[in-house]
This record gives C-alpha cells, structure tokens and sequence, in this order.
C-alpha cells in the first residue's frame, strides 16, 4: 500500500556583485556624478542598458533548469534600477520581485534580494542598520527577509556587503567585523532550529579572522571549496590572484540540504587577462576604461534539495 509521496523540490540562490548598477541620473544626496552621461565614465543610456542585460544574462545563465529562486545582488543603486532589471531588461519574462535597502553609503549603493514568488514567499522583511565608528564612512545596511519557501519551510535570508579594505586589510578590519557583529546578533534572536541563508561579498576570505567569527558563530560555510565548472578557483581575481571574496553560509539545520555549489564561470563571463596569465571575470570597466563586459565578479550559486 502506498501511504503517501515524499515531494522533494531543488531551491536554487545565487550571490552577485554587479560592479557598480548605476542608473544616469543624479542623486543630489550621493556621491554617484561619475555615472552621469557627462561623468568620468560617460555612462550613457546605451551603456545602462547593455550592462541590465548583461546581469541579467548573467543570471539567467546560472541554472539550465528553470531560473533561481532567489539572487542575492550586492552593488545596485536603487529601485529603479531594480524595477528595469526586473522588468525591462533580458529579466523580464522571469517573473521577479525585488527587496533591496536604502543604505547611508555615500555612493549610493546598496543590497538586495529577488524572489520568484511562486517558489519564495516574503513575509516580512528590515534593515540591519550598521553604526559605524568615529571617522568610518558610512557603509550598507544589511537586509533580512523571512519568507516561506514552495515546500513550506520559513527561510531567513540575509544579503551582506561588508566594507573594503581601503587603507589595508588590517586597517579596515574592524569595519567588517562591525557589520558581521551585527548580523550575528540578529541571528541569535532566531530560534535555534531556524533555517538561515546569508549571503552576500564580506571583502574578505575564508580563513579571515572576520569570516572565522561567523563559522564560530555555528553557521556552515558551504561555499568555502566552491569551484567553476569550467575551472575558475573564485568569484573574483586582482592582481592576478584569485580571490574567494563572495561567501554564502547556511545554518546547521539546513546543511543536508545543500546539494551543490559552484562558481558560474561560464565562458562568455570571462576574458583574457593579458597582464597575469590565464582568465579573469569580464568587467564592465578596466580602471576607466569602458569594455562592455559583465562585472567583476563571477556569480556564486547554491542549490538546495529541499523536503
């Protein structure tokens, strides 16, 4: 006698820094003029728009079944951009909606979070506020959503984008670890079952003192040993080395879930690095140079088999 089916369903995130999703307009509260028309970059509609369509196949390009469930975006600069990347770029069959902050950065950019809603449901969403110390600049918020997932899980999800390292790693320690302290102690007020995703790019690596204070907090860094399928070591290279600086983490009670990670290094997102040897993410901009490419960061994607 067949008492019943065990549905299992794949639920698929993917991090993302955009490098810099601008709109041509200015915002006379933000230090943005260098992406006006007129600007250092001469960020033109035409440019606008073929970088919206080049995330937005860079997202597309993620899983070959289906699209992800969710996109964790670091670097947008506000809802606008959101609503064309949703609605009017190469997205704009794939039924995205979007949660992003509204951070005090001083550039304008910020953090944010698309969801197919028939896979991921919101239920209520906040801004982490980070108060920075005296004489830091002011830096993103981090945003948390709780949702429900298509299986009727409750699923919380944090999108992080911790400070550089402006002024030398050690130097600028202290900010990221600001920010990861405050993601922690929101964490905590969760139950200890609960099942927590962050993701997001902390501008560090895996064995940082910053980031090693989130695994000794007891959330799992699955993406640690992330890899491309086409062999890219990394999200992102400077100077010619590879730099593991895009991270997700899972909590104990999501684990077993975790089916795969791997870094989207699909061909079309690479190029040439002439000065180093071998290949590295193909930027939109090299220093101020204009190149028409993707970002300079590869997309990060988790899938999870959920039950």
């Amino acid at each position: 006698m067949v008492l019943g089916l065990l549905l299992v369903s794949w639920f698929t995130l993917v991090e993302l820094n955009c490098e810099n999703l601008f709109d041509c307009k200015h915002d006379s509260l933000k230090q943005d003029t260098e992406w006006l028309p007129d600007g250092q970059r001469r960020w033109s509609p035409a440019r606008y728009w073929r970088k919206q369509n080049h995330i937005g196949q860079e997202i597309l390009s993620c899983q070959e079944d289906g699209v992800p469930d969710l996109v964790a975006l670091v670097e947008v600069e506000n809802d606008s951009v959101l609503f064309d990347l949703t609605r009017r770029s190469l997205l704009r069959h794939a039924g995205y909606h979007f949660l992003m902050t509204c951070s005090p950065d001083v550039r304008g950019i910020d953090v944010a979070l698309l969801y197919q809603p028939t896979s991921f449901k919101p239920i209520c969403y906040d801004y982490l506020e980070i108060v920075p110390f005296k004489d830091m600049r002011p830096t993103r918020d981090i945003l948390y959503v709780q949702g429900i997932t298509v299986m009727g899980d409750t699923l919380h999800v944090y999108v992080v984008h911790a400070p550089s390292r402006y002024g030398g790693e050690r130097h600028s320690r202290p900010n990221r670890q600001l920010v990861v302290d405050r993601l922690l102690a929101h964490v905590r007020l969760l139950p200890k079952d609960a099942h927590v995703v962050v993701a997001g790019d902390f501008n560090d690596d895996a064995d940082s003192p910053v980031l090693q204070s989130v695994t000794a907090a007891s959330l799992c860094h699955v993406t640690r040993d992330a890899r491309g399928l086409n062999g890219a070591p990394a999200t992102y290279r400077y100077q010619g080395r590879w730099q593991s600086i895009d991270h997700v983490f899972v909590s104990p009670s999501l684990l077993g879930s975790v089916k795969q990670t791997y870094v989207n290094d699909a061909p079309f997102l690479l190029e040439e690095d002439k000065r180093y040897g071998g290949v590295k993410p193909f930027r939109t901009f090299n220093g101020l140079r204009y190149q028409r490419g993707f970002s300079d960061h590869l997309p990060l994607v988790v899938r999870f088999r959920m039950k």
